[in-house]
């Protein structure tokens, strides 16, 4: 697989991606790009795989795409809207890609994570991050829309709709405190414990049964804006469904055996 993305499928049911042009803050390329597009459908369809860890190399996770050096795709100023559109259709692909994989997905963040970067951990199941990461929308600050990429979806729900709008509008640096104190990440931990304690999270969920994993993933996504009824119309089918398999009924009697 290209350089621009690292591929680590030592740990059973679990690949570590992790982004690689360092020296651009894993900014966003054409071929980096193409590389996330490929490997999000790979492991779409690897029941091998149960979990996902996403981070990035050096010391960024990602700022965003790079616009100096994004390859012959990046438009000019003047280029007509319709082939605006379709670049930016390929870009949000990959946030769409990532919540629509079955496996979770905890995004590791690292360092400055900024523009395409934030929309690629918002869209992620769990987002933990070191003391050295920080957070930026930044695209209203280039006289940008501020929501691309599925932000204004994902962002609002994560941390509330005030919070998000402060974000966004002001296109203001969020340090890692902030985050972990307004809940976009879950955990904050210091540099060194960040990529162990993503791999003893998507370790965990590893262990567990693939069929609950996917069907509690997707009921946190249906349900996040369904009425009550239908939210729990849906939890009743999945509990239902994952009771019946013969794994439940092993973990059922182990349970019980003490």
């Amino acid at each position: 697989m290209t350089e621009t993305l690292l591929i680590d499928r030592d740990r059973p049911g679990v690949v570590v991606l992790q982004l690689n042009r360092p020296k651009q803050l894993n900014a966003i390329d054409a071929t980096m790009r193409d590389a996330l597009t490929r490997v999000f459908a790979e492991i779409a369809t690897d029941t091998s795989v149960s979990a996902v860890v996403l981070s990035g190399a050096g010391r960024g996770f990602c700022a965003g795409i790079d616009v100096r050096n994004f390859g012959p795709e990046m438009l000019a100023a003047t280029a007509p809207a319709i082939e605006r559109m379709r670049f930016q259709e390929a870009m949000a692909a990959l946030p769409e890609a990532i919540r629509a994989l079955p496996q979770p997905v905890v995004a590791a963040v690292n360092g400055p994570c900024v523009g395409a970067g934030l929309a690629l951990t918002l869209a992620a199941d769990i987002r933990i991050c070191s003391t050295a990461a920080s957070f930026g929308n930044a695209a209203i600050l280039l006289g940008l829309s501020g929501a691309e990429m599925g932000m204004s979806y994902h962002l609002p729900r994560i941390v509330g709709t005030s919070v998000a709008a402060d974000w966004m509008l002001t296109g203001r640096t969020v340090s890692a405190e902030e985050a972990d104190r307004r809940g976009l990440v879950s955990e904050l931990v210091d540099a060194e414990r960040l990529l162990p304690r993503a791999y003893e999270i998507a370790a965990d969920i590893a262990a567990l049964s693939p069929m609950a994993v996917q069907l509690t993933k997707r009921a946190l996504q249906a349900n996040t804006d369904a009425p009550l009824d239908a939210a729990v119309e849906l939890e009743n089918r999945n509990q239902v469904l994952t009771h019946a398999t013969d794994e439940a009924a092993q973990r059922r009697r182990r349970w019980s055996d003490g």
